[in-house]
């Protein structure tokens, strides 16, 4: 769980087509055209390799363009699930609601846990055309030493931790998580980024922090999303009710006054593509 800011070294519009209908007598059909192959589906924007082809970091957009992306992170331990069991809830069902009924877009990191811990909440967020699904690891532990309290990874284990996480995802019916990863509590370094390079992952930081983990003012955390925000931000915010109990009031204050700006919101892949991700 997010507490601190913390930069480490140096993360359905369908289309539709109106077919106009002609009448053709039967002894006179034209020859059907042969069949085609059907297009390839855009490729997922990702930004090719960092310095000495570590893991590339995305932290924001081009400042050009006022488009703002918001982010949910979506914390489980891997060790909270006897506390699930006892009632507490790590879901936010009103702010996913939220965020419909407002029509913003958002990527929202989940953990493998919090994937397996609510499925159903998995699975209809990501098969939702407003949302994209990134991986937030499986056990939401560390990938560097003193990181906010949480217990770490090994450096052998990071990929696999990273995987897993996908693997539930595939599992519970999330179709097509992408490839972006947030490093719990925003915490990487080199090593890192090496043992992450055959997972072919973007990690995907911030530079918005919105300061809703632990905290009961939803005013105080729109004012910090508001005073921070830039254009080609992305705003880190958590989906965890009993950690982020103000995020869902903080969030119908932040999407009008921005969009009363001049703001449009975005998910990640947007921005990244804007950067020049590549697919």
């Amino acid at each position: 769980m997010i507490t601190l800011t913390r930069r480490v070294a140096a993360l359905c519009v369908a289309a539709t087509a109106l077919t106009a209908c002609a009448t053709v007598q039967p002894d006179r059909q034209p020859p059907r055209p042969a069949p085609s192959a059907s297009p390839a589906a855009p490729a997922t924007p990702t930004l090719a390799p960092g310095p000495a082809g570590l893991t590339p970091v995305f932290d924001h957009g081009p400042r050009g363009e006022r488009t703002v992306a918001l982010t949910f992170d979506a914390d489980m331990t891997a060790d909270q699930g006897p506390r699930a069991a006892a009632g507490e809830r790590f879901d936010h069902p009103e702010l996913v609601a939220a965020l419909r009924a407002l029509q913003v877009p958002a990527t929202v990191f989940m953990t493998g846990r919090w994937a397996e811990e609510y499925p159903d909440q998995a699975r209809s967020i990501g098969r939702d055309p407003l949302f994209e699904v990134a991986n937030h690891s499986y056990s939401h532990h560390a990938f560097t030493g003193d990181c906010y309290g949480l217990p770490t990874v090994a450096a052998d284990r990071m990929r696999a931790d990273v995987e897993r996480a996908y693997a539930v995802f595939r599992k519970v019916g999330v179709p097509d998580p992408m490839p972006y990863f947030r490093f719990p509590g925003g915490c990487y370094d080199r090593r890192a980024l090496k043992a992450l390079v055959p997972a072919g992952v973007t990690a995907v930081q911030w530079d918005v922090v919105g300061g809703d983990a632990f905290a009961a003012d939803a005013d105080a955390v729109a004012r910090q999303v508001l005073d921070g925000v830039r254009p080609g931000s992305v705003v880190v915010l958590h989906c965890t009710r009993s950690a982020a109990p103000a995020t869902e009031r903080a969030v119908r204050a932040i999407v009008p006054e921005l969009r009363r700006q001049g703001y449009r919101f975005v998910k990640v892949s947007e921005l990244i593509a804007a950067a020049g991700g590549r697919g």
